[in-house]
């Protein structure tokens, strides 16, 4: 087959990070670039992505990307929330293009928005194509993960994970929605009003962790509350001083009946290292074994959204047309080889020619 043609709309800390780690792939082309900063329109994606062999304009709209050059798959990272970045899914799907958003509601849309999940998934079915959201969390550490381990197990009675992580190499929208900077009195304010979220994923991981393993839940219980920095914190992309906000330490419990079956953990914060705190991934499931499993430090937040994404392009692309969750995709894998022969593999697993 043919390279792999690949739209970014978004050019913010992650969607350059994933123009980067695309153009230094065989297999996968970067043919378009949209972005609504006017400093962006018109310059080079080459030279944003660090790859001057990259000859494409940045424009500020799709439709005029297309108007240059067809692609089979377009990567939003635009925003965190399905309101925002539906209407841009819808518009790629009706470009008859697959579509992975790194959006964290999109990672099980249906936990906040079923009637947008919804017709999304009709929209994408009726253009033959497919939509994914993924991440680094959701869609990784705190779920699919999860999920893999639980294969190991024969019955699983609770599921506990944790994940501390450094905030420092995100950019304004994790910032802001963690209320990153802010005074204590702000962040509170922000909980009230909406504007300070904490972590956006929890009710879409803990509902993909269920339907995976046969389970409904009842309800959802979140608690959030500031870390204050108690000295100044500097990230790459934000300044915190100390008595400020320098992240949101978030949980969340769901209950099948009165029983919890999966308690969530999120501490996160801009250099956690200034407080002498320890990062890493954690994950208990109580049950037939139980598994306990840590990775320290925590996987880079940054660094893992873009592989997760990228890695998740050939499934996207051999998957059935529809609305799927990573639950549903194979799990993803590493892209350093032969991409086509990948893609080939997921596309038909039973073809003559598999095993040769």
């Amino acid at each position: 087959m043919d390279e792999i043609r690949v739209i970014l709309w978004g050019l913010g800390a992650m969607g350059s990070g994933i123009g980067r780690a695309i153009a230094a792939l065989d297999g996968i082309a970067l043919v378009g670039a949209v972005d609504g900063d006017p400093e962006k329109v018109g310059t080079s994606l080459g030279d944003l992505v660090g790859d001057t062999s990259v000859d494409v304009a940045v424009k500020d709209s799709l439709g005029d990307v297309l108007a240059q050059t067809p692609a089979d798959l377009c990567i939003i990272a635009t925003s965190s929330f399905v309101e925002d970045v539906r209407p841009q899914i819808e518009e790629a799907l009706q470009a008859d293009m697959d579509c992975i958003s790194i959006a964290e509601e999109m990672a099980y849309p249906a936990a906040r928005d079923g009637k947008a999940a919804a017709a999304l998934n009709r929209l994408a079915r009726e253009r033959n194509r497919t939509v994914l959201g993924t991440g680094i969390n959701p869609g990784f550490i705190l779920d699919t993960l999860i999920i893999a381990l639980s294969g190991a197990c024969i019955s699983v009675e609770k599921i506990h994970a944790r994940r501390v992580n450094d905030l420092s190499p995100f950019g304004p929208t994790v910032m802001r929605t963690q209320g990153v900077g802010t005074t204590p009195e702000a962040f509170r304010e922000g909980l009230e009003n909406g504007t300070i979220v904490g972590h956006v994923g929890f009710p879409e991981s803990m509902h993909m962790i269920a339907r995976a393993l046969g389970w409904t839940l009842d309800r959802i219980e979140q608690v959030r509350e500031p870390i204050i920095a108690e000295q100044d914190r500097t990230g790459e992309h934000i300044r915190v001083p100390a008595g400020n906000v320098a992240g949101c330490n978030h949980s969340a419990s769901g209950f099948v009946g009165d029983r919890e079956v999966i308690r969530l953990e999120h501490p996160q914060q801009v250099q956690p290292g200034a407080a002498s705190v320890d990062t890493g991934d954690f994950v208990e499931i109580h049950g037939t074994p139980g598994i306990s499993m840590a990775i320290t430090p925590e996987i880079p937040g940054g660094i893992g959204t873009i592989a997760v994404t990228v890695n998740s392009i050939p499934a996207v692309l051999a998957a059935p047309a529809g609305l799927v969750t990573m639950a549903e995709l194979p799990v993803p894998r590493n892209l350093s080889g032969d991409v086509r022969r990948i893609l080939e593999l997921l596309r038909e697993p039973g073809a003559p020619g598999y095993w040769e």
